[in-house]
């Protein structure tokens, strides 16, 4: 198989940028992207994007990058795990010979310079009529309540603790304090973790992701092209998603098992490598609880011993199982799905500064959508940087 690899990564300011619309901001993105290979964007023959939570970017982008005769152009709607389907979906066609090189991208501006996160994924939204839209009409109407009820599923039915998902969150700040571009460097504490505001029982402030604005690009090509650009080459090595679909049905195993479960030992097996061979893993994060249970779904440690897993230091800075090493979207932005995959290609390159983790030989990246109904697993690879 024709190996394929990132050559090129793209990330805008991310955070309160109010001045762009997610369309430019993707361009700008793809750009950086381009000009980090050391290609020009009529290098490109494939573009893969995601529309943010407004609905841009689009198809249309093609146009606003100038790009003609494309071989390959589509919009991948998975929600968080959107841009792990883009890069496999991109790899894919590197093997086919059906593309040379492609850019991925997303982007998204939820924030409004007046507004909030509550505002931007908080908002009652159109959807199902009748019976089945019976929880808009008691309220439940925002992904922190469904989280909510996955993470207190998973605390009566294992014993998992908020201090252990406190742990995470602590683990996850000390990383960003050596990241430049997050939004939280300062330390926190398992007592400040505590101690942040109640959002929704067990949640509290600091278990719940960040709401930034920004976009993040990558350039996939095969991975003998990649070594001659200007940029170390992130292999990709492996990839595979799961839909689990509604899985909130009565004695579902809902909050307990995940699509994790089936990705991650399948991108494993066409990597030809073991939980054991991990050396970092790069987590969606939009909640604490979902760390803790990727790790148990992917088999870096027993089900239901998530929470004393986690609870001993071993994914900050220091432990054994470096986890969302540039402080993941807790602390430092939210990009989706993109988060998890810019700090991979920084780490799988060694360009990740105080915060490089020594051994890259294998990542694992996660993407998670919807509330636990959509998951894909990337594994890269930085040896050959």
């Amino acid at each position: 198989m024709n190996r394929a690899a990132i050559a090129g990564l793209g990330l805008t300011d991310v955070g309160k940028i109010y001045d762009r619309s997610a369309t430019d901001l993707a361009a700008r993105a793809v750009r950086l992207a381009v000009a980090d290979a050391g290609l020009a964007v009529t290098d490109l023959d494939g573009l893969l994007v995601t529309p943010g939570t407004r609905g841009a970017p689009r198809l249309s982008l093609q146009k606003v990058l100038g790009l003609r005769d494309l071989r390959m152009l589509a919009e991948i709607g998975a929600l968080g795990a959107s841009p792990a389907v883009m890069i496999a979906q991109a790899a894919a066609a590197i093997a086919a010979g059906e593309a040379s090189a492609v850019a991925c991208v997303f982007a998204d501006t939820p924030l409004k310079p007046k507004g909030s996160g509550r505002d931007a994924f908080g908002a009652p939204r159109s959807g199902p009529k009748g019976f089945a839209g019976y929880h808009a009409g008691i309220g439940a109407i925002t992904p922190n309540l469904f989280y909510a009820l996955a993470a207190r599923r998973h605390m009566v039915t294992y014993g998992t603790t908020s201090e252990q998902l406190g742990a995470i969150a602590v683990a996850q700040r000390a990383w960003a304090a050596n990241n430049p571009v997050a939004s939280h460097r300062e330390p926190i504490s398992l007592v400040q973790h505590q101690e942040s505001p109640l959002i929704v029982d067990p949640l509290h402030l600091l278990d719940i992701c960040l709401v930034s604005n920004g976009a993040a690009a990558v350039i996939v090509t095969s991975a003998e092209r990649a070594r001659d650009l200007a940029r170390p080459p992130v292999e990709v090595l492996g990839w595979a998603q799961a839909h689990p679909g509604q899985v909130t049905h009565r004695d579902s195993d809902f909050g307990l098992r995940t699509g994790a479960a089936t990705a991650g030992p399948a991108a494993l097996r066409m990597a030809g490598v073991g939980v054991s061979d991990v050396d970092m893993v790069q987590l969606y994060d939009c909640y604490t609880y979902t760390v803790l249970v990727t790790l148990e779904d992917y088999g870096f440690c027993p089900k239901g011993e998530g929470g004393k897993f986690v609870a001993d230091g071993r994914l900050a800075p220091g432990g054994e199982l470096p986890c969302n090493t540039g402080g993941g979207q807790l602390s430092a932005f939210y990009l989706s799905g993109f988060t998890p995959v810019v700090e991979a290609v920084l780490q799988g390159r060694g360009q990740a500064d105080a915060r490089q983790v020594a051994k890259r030989d294998v990542i694992m990246v996660s993407g998670n959508g919807g509330v636990l109904e959509h998951h894909a697993t990337l594994i890269l690879s930085g040896a050959g940087a």
